[in-house]
């Protein structure tokens, strides 16, 4: 494709998919922002964008559903060693741990939308943001340290 032979009808079915899978994470930004967590407003559609983008070049450049699976598996990998960085250990007390599982399925909710499956990733979003807001607020109700001696 030559560089000035630009396809803008993929773009704009690109950009659709991209800004979908941006509108979705960012419930979820905003919350971990508002939580003062270390992944926010910028990480989490970072996210959804780049699993979205990655899933929406493999499916337009590979020649079977074998190949793109393998595409979803680095996706999955990948954003879980992001994830993984999320979470912090210090003393006994491990946190980030919300953090880091939002930020995988905000990987989730990229790679849903690139296959067109806007009712998961929809669920996806919202899922998140009710278990992270109803959490929070079960969390403060249990003392410290009852939640320090569950194994």
């Amino acid at each position: 494709m030559d560089f000035f032979d630009i396809d803008w009808g993929q773009i704009t079915y690109n950009l659709t998919r991209l800004t979908i899978a941006y509108i979705l994470a960012l419930p979820i930004a905003w919350n971990r922002e508002h939580e003062v967590r270390s992944a926010g407003l910028r990480t989490f559609p970072l996210v959804a964008v780049a699993s979205c983008g990655f899933m929406l070049q493999g499916m337009s450049v590979l020649d079977s559903t074998d190949a793109e699976s393998r595409v979803m598996y680095g996706i999955i990998t990948g954003i879980g060693f992001i994830g993984g960085g999320a979470i912090l250990k210090d003393k006994g007390n491990v946190s980030g741990t919300a953090t880091a599982a939002s930020i995988w399925n905000t990987g989730a909710i990229g790679t849903a939308v690139a296959w067109r499956r806007y009712e998961i990733a929809l669920l996806l979003s919202l899922l998140n943001v009710l278990t992270l807001s109803i959490g929070s607020k079960l969390k403060r109700n249990i003392p410290k340290e009852k939640a320090n001696s569950i194994p």
